[in-house]
């Protein structure tokens, strides 16, 4: 079943429709549904985009490709051959406690690299597993905030802001590490320092929050 397949099952099953019901609201067939949510079957563009409003949640949200990055990444490292070493002996030993987490630039398109940490409970430093990551810092932008350019940050994905938070954003197409200070229930403020602190107040309409950033790793 693929990733896609899932997600569609999913949201299809929480707004309530039955494949046939979908199937008849997009013009294809009740078997055409099963078939892309089974995997049998890929959909395009178009139909993810009509499908997402029909049923008034993206399928290609932040959340599902990243997580299917990380899918992918946990695949190669399972599937792909590995060349006995000495030193395997030892990564097997601790395999069932250290998880490699990928790092990403701001685009968090395709790993740059990739860290081990332990898994406690099941999680990595108190969140699920397929939530976390690092990012690497790209600029200057929050050197205010002793956060510099090729510092690493361990994040998690979140949905909702968060109040005072330090979180990876979208806004205005752009990604950036900004402050985030919720003013009221409609608009918030972006705090940098790079140097200097600058403000700017947006609607939370307006920005999309993806990750938060809980922990650096200073570059010297």
């Amino acid at each position: 079943m693929s990733r896609i397949g899932v997600k569609l099952k999913q949201l299809r099953n929480e707004a309530g429709f039955s494949q046939k019901q979908l199937g008849k609201k997009l013009g294809v067939s009740e078997t055409f549904i099963n078939e892309v949510e089974t995997g049998k079957k890929i959909i395009n563009q178009n139909l993810i985009d009509r499908i997402s409003k029909i049923l008034g949640k993206d399928l290609n949200d932040l959340t599902m490709s990243f997580e299917e990055e990380v899918y992918k990444e946990e695949q190669k490292f399972s599937y792909e051959p590995k060349k006995q070493k000495t030193n395997d002996v030892w990564n097997e030993a601790f395999g069932s406690v250290l998880k490699s987490i990928c790092i990403y630039k701001y685009d968090l398109n395709k790993p740059i690299g990739n860290k081990q940490l332990p898994i406690v409970s099941n999680k990595i430093e108190g969140y699920p597993q397929d939530k976390v990551f690092y990012i690497e810092v790209e600029n200057d932008d929050m050197t205010g905030f002793r956060i510099c350019k090729g510092d690493l940050a361990f994040a998690h994905i979140i949905h909702e802001i968060e109040n005072n938070a330090i979180c990876l954003i979208e806004y205005k197409g752009e990604r950036k590490i900004r402050q985030i200070k919720k003013l009221d229930n409609n608009k918030v403020l972006l705090v940098s320092n790079s140097g200097s602190l600058l403000t700017e107040t947006v609607e939370i309409k307006n920005i999309k929050a993806i990750a938060k950033l809980d922990k650096l790793e200073i570059k010297l």
